[in-house]
């Protein structure tokens, strides 16, 4: 039906990967490519061998995700109807600009962050609308779990179980144990920048903002319990208030334990969450003597903490991830939590890999579907919640996402 190109090769791409391989009915074609060719080609034979896909089928490349023009290069050698972006969030725009270049639709899971400053937005993205339209070609963004399907949970209430959404609460547990003393789930410099910003929620009208982890409370998961929850800034509330516009007050909550706490807690306090460049000496590599570089401390923090795809063979518990929503229907008012639960060891028997990077490789492989079926396909730069919820929910039960409802009960919200 169609050839897919997947920028990346960590958790979350080697999840895609093999969904997509799954799934070749719809992808008849597909390449891997990111800056080290040998991480694709292990994924891709690991995928081979597992007999998802012919021996030899899967391609892979070696492409630097921030040179454009090397990016139009293999665009135009491989041919794809879609990339997969599954790099960097850096890298959005220079991969969106290729994509133009090259005439390739696009997908991605999260929206561009400058490296330099922890500011999360969707402006940049959202400013390359017209150019996408004027090419014929789609450009779909946020296309993980969160943001991703839980904006599709919320497009699915606003469809079938609203008139109109007032009070919308996205909920994300892992209740998870990787028996490490602290690691991150996915990249820890992009994992480190998000829970250190300063919180925003919509209220009203306007943004509010809070110190990091300042608002918390207990809330209850099903089959986990109650875990105390924060309060953070997530991208996807701001494409959601702007295309849901009845909603007076929409908030995102994550859960984290206190050890995790306390290790985020440290790092900050010696410095090592820093994202500005410092100047340190170093012993040269040829023993010549004493020479100055230049590090990141959170780039230096990564390199030595546990790598996220390494996590999984060990990890047990589930998360939950789901959307809580108040509003009216038929002028009553009616509370609606949609969910899912992700068991961590369910989706390392799959793919290899920890239950936060299946929940959004996952979605992710189902939007390039969505694409290439030509349910979500047309011209422009779309939120997922842009488009038809519903082949969309459909695919998660299918694809190893299914998803549970629980009307009017107690959102404790």
């Amino acid at each position: 039906m169609g050839k897919v190109i997947i920028i990346g090769a960590g958790g979350v791409a080697s999840v895609a990967a093999h969904k997509v391989a799954q799934n070749s009915d719809v992808f008849t074609d597909i390449m891997i490519a990111s800056r080290t060719e040998s991480k694709c080609r292990r994924l891709a034979d690991a995928i081979e061998a597992k007999g998802l896909v012919p021996k030899g089928s899967i391609k892979t490349a070696k492409v630097d995700a921030d040179n454009v023009p090397e990016l139009v290069a293999l665009f135009n050698v491989f041919k794809p109807d879609i990339c997969m972006n599954l790099a960097l969030p850096y890298q959005d725009l220079t991969i969106m600009e290729a994509c133009l270049q090259a005439g390739v639709n696009y997908l991605d899971t999260a929206n561009y962050e400058p490296k330099d400053e922890a500011h999360f937005e969707y402006s940049w993205q959202w400013a390359y609308k017209e150019r996408f339209e004027q090419a014929g070609l789609c450009a779909i963004l946020g296309c993980g779990f969160d943001p991703g399907v839980t904006s599709i949970y919320t497009a699915y209430a606003a469809k079938h179980h609203f008139d109109e959404i007032q009070y919308l609460d996205i909920v994300d547990c892992n209740a998870g144990d990787h028996h490490k003393a602290f690691a991150t789930n996915f990249n820890p410099e992009i994992n480190i920048r998000e829970i250190t910003q300063k919180g925003l929620y919509w209220q009203d009208g306007q943004w509010v903002e809070t110190e990091p982890l300042e608002i918390h409370q207990p809330l209850t998961y099903p089959e986990i319990g109650p875990r105390e929850s924060y309060l953070l800034h997530h991208e996807e509330i701001e494409s959601l208030v702007k295309n849901y516009p009845t909603i007076r007050r929409a908030r995102f909550w994550m859960t984290f334990g206190q050890p995790y706490l306390k290790h985020l807690e440290v790092i900050q306090n010696i410095g090592m969450s820093r994202i500005d460049e410092i100047e340190y000496e170093a012993q040269a590599a040829d023993g010549s003597g004493p020479v100055k570089v230049k590090i990141v401390p959170l780039q230096f923090l990564k390199a030595v903490l546990p790598n996220p795809q390494e996590l999984g063979e060990n990890y047990e518990g589930q998360t939950s991830i789901g959307c809580r929503i108040r509003g009216l229907k038929d002028g009553k008012e009616r509370t609606y939590y949609v969910y899912n639960n992700c068991s961590h060891r369910a989706a390392y028997e799959e793919t290899g890999m920890q239950g936060v990077s299946y929940t959004t490789g996952v979605p992710a492989m189902i939007g390039a579907m969505m694409f290439l079926k030509g349910l979500w396909s047309r011209p422009g730069v779309w939120n997922v919640e842009e488009f038809d919820p519903d082949p969309f929910m459909e695919q998660l039960n299918q694809q190893g996402l299914p998803w549970h409802e629980i009307h009017d009960g107690d959102l404790e919200l």
